[in-house]
């Protein structure tokens, strides 16, 4: 990951979800995404802002996908997402963590978990 790569924490329980995640911001991360990477490992991470659907096509590697309301609370999280997907999408969600499976085995992210960069 990046030089810009934050700390994601769940601010409601304290525990750090990953130590490599970065905002997708530029048009080729919001474009591209995770697609060109043949291992995500659970510790790396895209934040997209104003975002409510993500796709599993062309990747090469399983992820997890937090999906968050406006002020950043969890409002479904998805383990371990199937390859080749076209849709993964929540009503209500304005931005989409993905991060590499296995993130969030063991960890329980709960409707309404505030989540933050640091």
């Amino acid at each position: 990951m990046s030089a810009q790569a934050r700390i994601l924490r769940n601010e409601t329980t304290g525990e750090i979800l990953a130590a490599n995640v970065r905002y997708a911001d530029t048009w080729w991360d919001r474009l591209a995404g995770f697609i060109p990477r043949r291992v995500i490992a659970p510790d790396d991470g895209l934040w997209f802002r104003d975002c409510w659907a993500v796709h599993t096509i062309g990747m090469r590697a399983p992820i997890d996908v937090i999906f968050l309301d406006r002020d950043s609370r969890v409002v479904r999280a998805e383990r371990n997402v199937a390859l080749q997907r076209p849709a993964i999408a929540c009503v209500g969600a304005r931005n989409v963590v993905e991060l590499g499976a296995g993130a969030l085995e063991g960890r329980d992210v709960l409707a309404g978990d505030r989540l933050t960069l640091e």
